[in-house]
């Protein structure tokens, strides 16, 4: 476990995390060349933003990550992290979800390649209202629906990421594991962002159940005041990628 600020920390599965850096020290690529080799992808990284709207989140909460969200894309970390990658482009888009019947896109998706795009993208975030009906936790259906929009997403990605920020564990719709091991074998990672608001085990939840793939990880927010310094560090690292320590 990484120790970030007082009241975040990351969490990420033994084993996976070194087997990258080896692999990553046993072979030195020009990032240039990389990118070009695979397949004329033209963007780093399609990146899902799936956000917790169930009836466990009240108004102020819903607000706290989606203003959280939107001051880490106009924070210049997350752009200076954008324009390490090998192309220098990502694809976003943001989501709300509550129950298994309810997903609802606020923010469409965006290719985010310079700081106006990011402030373009930060300012949607900040307008959007709460689109959700009031429902169950259903992470499962998170975890579907933002694989189907990366099946959609207009770029070629060379990474597939969906970001589930949650306060409580999957009561509605299928076991969040199988969700999970769907998305992992289209070659998407799922990575978590644990609210420890009311449930005090839900990062070795996150672990378990909801979180897989490439590099996968667990950013904990020991409650909503803690979510913004949280999510811009997890948007940082996501955007570097898997070989980052």
């Amino acid at each position: 476990m990484l120790k970030l600020r007082p009241g975040i920390s990351i969490l990420r599965r033994p084993g996976r995390w070194l087997i990258a850096a080896v692999a990553a020290l046993a072979v030195v690529v020009n990032p240039a060349e990389m990118a070009k080799s695979q397949s004329g992808a033209d963007v780093d990284l399609a990146l899902v933003l799936a956000v917790d709207s169930s009836y466990s989140v009240d108004t102020v909460e819903f607000r706290l990550q989606m203003d959280g969200i939107a001051a880490a894309f106009r924070d210049p970390k997350v752009m200076n992290a954008i324009a390490k990658g090998p192309i220098g482009k990502i694809a976003v888009t943001l989501f709300q979800w509550s129950s298994d019947q309810s997903q609802k896109i606020a923010v469409p998706w965006m290719v985010v390649g310079n700081a106006d795009a990011a402030m373009s993208f930060a300012t949607r975030v900040a307008a959007a209202p709460r689109l959700t009906a009031d429902g169950g936790t259903s992470i499962s259906a998170a975890v579907q629906f933002g694989a189907d929009l990366i099946s959609i997403v207009p770029a070629r990605p060379l990474r597939r990421v969906i970001d589930v920020s949650a306060d409580g564990g999957n009561n509605n719709g299928i076991r969040p594991e199988v969700a999970r091991d769907n998305a992992v074998s289209l070659g998407i990672t799922v990575n978590g962002l644990a609210i420890i608001n009311e449930v005090p085990y839900l990062d070795k939840y996150f672990q378990r159940y909801v979180t897989g793939g490439a590099g996968t990880f667990v950013i904990v927010a020991n409650d909503y005041a803690a979510y913004r310094d949280a999510i811009l560090r997890k948007l940082v690292l996501e955007i570097l990628g898997p070989t980052v320590s």
